[in-house]
């Protein structure tokens, strides 16, 4: 049973005037408690969350876990209640790390003595440098070079004054495991998870162990393979004021395909705040508009009118990867509206890569329409005793560092119901450097766009913005629960803004459309072929352009012969720089597949096959690469490359089985039937070899040399979504009929090796299912999962599935594969 709210909003007027007419809005409720909640969506920079079942329970979020700081707090009647965000812990280096400041440490990459952490152990025999200590091809923090296995660091620090009895935190980078002390106490003990910036609050043990004058901070790294980093500081908390401690109460959530809806109770007021993201794959300038709504209707519930101010208020680290940036902040009026703008001092525009990072360059916006809204920046503490106590004396309109915050404050006057709104956005100046080019966002690819002037019309077109928002929201959960029940439909509205703003949309010199995704909390790869595999089927749903998007890049890497080998590269770069592959390896087979299944799947949702003419040479290259190389992989690495490298891989095996099948359908659509026969005869030989290889009974094998082995075959979906015909239909229903006996509470392990999964994977899989009802079977347990874990961070894709936790992974685009099965229905309408 479908649950129905009506959403009461005004038609028009939304800043200027009292509520007199409003338009209901029919939405179908998503019951589902989100592991994170969206709030502003615009790329993979600009992504705020909360991640908290109450939006005042924690401070709004960066996706990779940083604190985005946004307050939202509303006075009814002289008393104050905070409705969003915390009043945050302002805390101030002690002792700097190497983004802070400049320190050195004495070091050794050989095994010490064991009491090499002590206070007066003697190091002159040690190395001397500056920290922090890193791989520095990949480490853009590393200013000593360290690629050994192990590393032991002992940092002197002297502290000028005594520290007992205050708040100190460590702040320490590593990759991989690290151990720190301090006066030879044991203070954190990372275990085998790499931090970027990670805080721990010391115990009053070890802040009494610091003393006034020379004190020892001392780690062990290891770095097994890879990246490595070791980076550490000392943190104290300034003293902390309130002046938003009551909260509201709230009341309601609800996560739907391009807003998220929240109620709450504040006292004689109901409010309503909604975050809207009109992010609409048709428009694809909208699509890129680099602005999101924040809409409040409040609604006196006694009947009666009160007097009602609302107040936001945002943080420069907005526009800093690290909170200790300098930042500037200023406020200015634009034709009615109200800006407030934040960015770093420095402005190095595309300097940094990788991928727990945040922009720090271009310019975060708080802006609203100027009737009865008055605008401030200075220190939190007193923008928010001015808001609680009506002090409008002293507003600065600039300010710097600890006084750049920004305040926003929209006094309703005395009303029963009112609604108004504020618009967040960034300009990032530029967005992409690809192959040497600094490339604009899509919407200002010419350079002849203001930001101004997107917050004007966007503000302008508002009204039709939001119904259309409503309307498509509608229109999806209607849709999805249609093709894969409720529940599917539930983890598609919460996967759509994460899989968009995942991606960075711009245009080539050459004039292509480049849709590059963020490999986010992986490795920070640009336009990574895996990841744009199983993320594809939202984009080839709504718009096969951007679905070209997603490929485009890889393509000229091969034919612009900056690529030479005979099979797709992995990535063009490190997020923003997409100069070239940066991953330390090749997937041959897998990033062929992938390639051809997608041109395939494009010209099967435009019905015709020109795009693979335009590639029709390199196409050829990597269809014969699988030919040849393809039904038995070598040892190398398939999507599930975090599972490692192995050997006569079977699901990779469908893949490139599937890549010669799209060849041969894609020759087939452009008339080239010759070259059609052959190659589709060539995926069917494979596939019956396949079958006599892989045959394990009841099942088909992981791997073709391991029998009593299972893994996914979730590659297999094109052969049904594509009506390809190259494996009989009895080969996917009975590898559906043995996964059905290997779940586990929170779905279907990924193989037999190990108890997590991938959750798009989980999605590819159930649309083999011949029917509905056994489709949902493999939807209740990760609906469960997405429901119950205890990790609030944006949606995993990596989960264990005997226990609510995540592997590895959140925020990224590959959630977008979750739309296949809507995909397949589109495809059977096309036929």
């Amino acid at each position: 049973m479908k649950s129905i709210v009506l959403y009461l909003l005004p038609l028009f007027g939304l800043l200027a005037c009292k509520s007199s007419g409003v338009k209901d809005y029919e939405v179908v409720k998503n019951e589902l408690r989100a592991p994170a909640y969206p709030l502003v969506t615009i790329d993979p920079y600009t992504s705020a969350w909360s991640m908290t079942d109450n939006l005042y329970d924690g401070a709004v979020k960066h996706w990779t876990g940083k604190d985005f700081p946004l307050i939202g707090a509303i006075k009814v009647d002289g008393v104050a209640y905070r409705f969003m965000g915390t009043e945050d812990v302002e805390l101030n280096p002690l002792v700097p790390t190497s983004e802070q400041g400049e320190w050195y440490g004495s070091y050794t990459t050989t095994q010490p003595a064991a009491n090499w952490k002590d206070n007066n152990f003697n190091d002159s025999s040690w190395k001397k440098d500056k920290g922090a200590f890193g791989t520095k091809i990949n480490e853009p923090t590393a200013k000593t070079d360290w690629t050994t296995e192990n590393i032991w660091v002992r940092r002197h620090i002297v502290l000028d004054e005594d520290v007992q009895g205050k708040q100190i935190y460590l702040e320490f980078s590593n990759d991989d495991d690290a151990v720190f002390y301090i006066n030879g106490i044991e203070v954190h003990n990372t275990g085998s998870t790499c931090n970027k910036n990670a805080m721990i609050k010391l115990s009053a043990d070890v802040v009494n162990a610091l003393k006034k004058g020379d004190n020892l901070i001392a780690a062990h790294c290891k770095n097994p393979v890879g990246n490595g980093l070791l980076d550490f500081g000392l943190l104290v908390q300034k003293e902390m004021h309130t002046a938003l401690e009551k909260t509201a109460v709230q009341k309601s959530v609800d996560v739907q395909a391009t807003q998220t809806h929240y109620t709450f109770a504040c006292g004689e007021v109901d409010l309503k705040l909604t975050f809207s993201a009109p992010l609409f794959m048709d428009d694809l300038k909208l699509l890129t508009r680099p602005v999101n709504y924040i809409t409040y209707q409040v609604v006196a519930n006694d009947g009666k009118a009160h007097d009602v101010q609302i107040y936001f208020e945002a943080s420069p680290r907005w526009a800093l990867d690290q909170p200790y940036q300098e930042s500037v902040s200023q406020s200015f009026e634009d034709n009615g509206l109200l800006f407030l703008k934040s960015g770093s001092k420095e402005q190095n525009i595309l300097a940094k890569k990788g991928d727990d990072l945040r922009i720090d360059w271009g310019y975060f916006y708080l802006v609203a329409e100027k009737n009865n809204v008055s605008v401030n920046i200075g220190e939190s503490n007193t923008l928010r005793t001015n808001f609680v106590n009506n002090v409008q004396d002293g507003q600065a309109t600039s300010g710097e560092n600890e006084k750049s915050k920004m305040s926003l404050t929209h006094n309703l006057g005395s009303v029963e119901s009112f609604s108004g709104k504020v618009m967040v956005g960034y300009d990032d100046i530029y967005s992409i450097q690809y192959f040497g080019d600094n490339l604009r966002p899509y919407w200002n690819q010419d350079g002849n766009q203001t930001i101004a002037g997107q917050f004007h019309a966007a503000n302008k077109e508002y009204d039709k913005l939001i119904e259309k928002c409503y309307t498509f929201d509608k229109e999806l959960m209607d849709k999805a629960t249609l093709a894969g029940g409720k529940k599917y439909a539930e983890l598609c509205a919460l996967a759509y803004r994460q899989a968009i703003t995942a991606h960075k949309l711009v245009k080539a010199p050459n004039g292509d459309l480049l849709f590059l995704s963020k490999e986010n909390n992986s490795n920070g790869s640009i336009g990574t072929v895996d990841v744009t595999y199983p993320s594809a089927p939202l984009f080839l749903y709504y718009n096969p352009e951007l679905a070209k998007g997603l490929l485009n890049h890889i393509f000229y890497y091969s034919e612009s012969g900056k690529w030479t080998k005979p099979f797709p590269a992995h990535d063009v770069g490190t997020y923003p720089l997409a100069n070239g592959q940066t991953y330390g390896g090749d997937m041959p087979i897998e990033e062929g597949g992938n390639m051809l299944a997608l041109t395939a799947a494009i010209a099967a949702m435009e019905g015709n096959a020109k795009y693979a003419e335009k590639h029709w040479d390199v196409l050829t290259t990597w269809t014969d690469y699988l030919v040849e190389y393809g039904l038995d992989p070598e040892n190398q690495l398939c999507t599930d490359d975090f599972a490692g490298h192995f050997a006569h891989n079977v699901n990779l095996s469908v893949k490139a089985i599937m890549g010669v099948a799209s060849y041969g359908k894609l020759a087939d659509m452009l008339g080239k039937k010759d070259v059609a026969e052959k190659y589709t005869a060539k995926a069917r030989e494979m596939a019956q070899e396949w079958m006599k290889m892989a045959d394990d009974g009841d099942h088909y094998r992981l791997t073709f040399d391991k029998p009593g082995t299972w893994s996914q075959k979730y590659n297999l979906v094109w052969n049904k979504l594509l009506k390809m015909n190259i494996f009989p239909d009895e080969v996917a229903q009975k590898e559906i009929a043995y996964y059905l006996g290997k779940q586990n509470r929170y779905g279907l392990p990924l193989d037999n090796r190990e108890t997590y999964t991938k959750t798009d994977w989980i999605i590819w899989t159930a649309t083999l299912a011949d029917d509905k009802a056994t489709f949902e079977k493999f939807i209740d347990p990760l609906h469960l999962f997405m429901n119950e874990t205890v990790d609030r961070i944006p949606m995993s894709d990596w989960v264990f599935t005997d226990k609510p936790n995540y592997r590895g992974f959140k925020a990224r685009s590959v959630v977008g594969g979750y739309y296949i099965k809507m995909l397949e229905e589109k495809l059977k309408g096309s036929k």
